[in-house]
């Protein structure tokens, strides 16, 4: 049974593809998200904190969760593991779930197709009993 039903409008960026070399002054180089994906991730947050219960607590068990994705368009279609890549680290960082590692299974994930009226992700969670 689902514990938390979710969505984020808009296309979803992956992580991994949207990512740049920095240098800093001493010379160290960094690879960081480029500023869509950071904008992106910032965006998401707002939108699934806004839709958390009152009281909500951090998961902290193992988790299952089902990403269903909808794009805008075939450009810079994604491949599946980076738009997932980019949802469980947007779960940890929102609160949502404690680790991104305690997702033990993406079951039933997968990108829909092109919905050019309403891109979005839907997002559900349940808690993995194992026992």
């Amino acid at each position: 049974m689902p514990i938390l039903e979710l969505m984020i409008p808009g296309r979803c960026i992956t992580k991994k593809s949207s990512q740049v070399f920095i240098t800093t002054p001493k010379g160290k180089k960094f690879l960081i998200p480029k500023k869509a994906y950071r904008e992106y991730e910032k965006n998401s947050i707002i939108e699934l904190q806004s839709q958390l219960p009152y009281r909500f607590e951090t998961i902290k068990e193992k988790i299952q969760v089902k990403a269903l994705f909808w794009m805008p368009n075939h450009r810079g279609y994604p491949d599946l593991l980076g738009v997932l890549e980019s949802i469980g680290d947007i779960l940890e960082k929102t609160g949502i779930i404690k680790n991104d590692r305690n997702i033990i299974s993406w079951d039933g994930s997968r990108i829909m197709g092109i919905n050019k009226e309403d891109p979005r992700t839907e997002i559900t969670l349940e808690v993995i009993n194992n026992g």
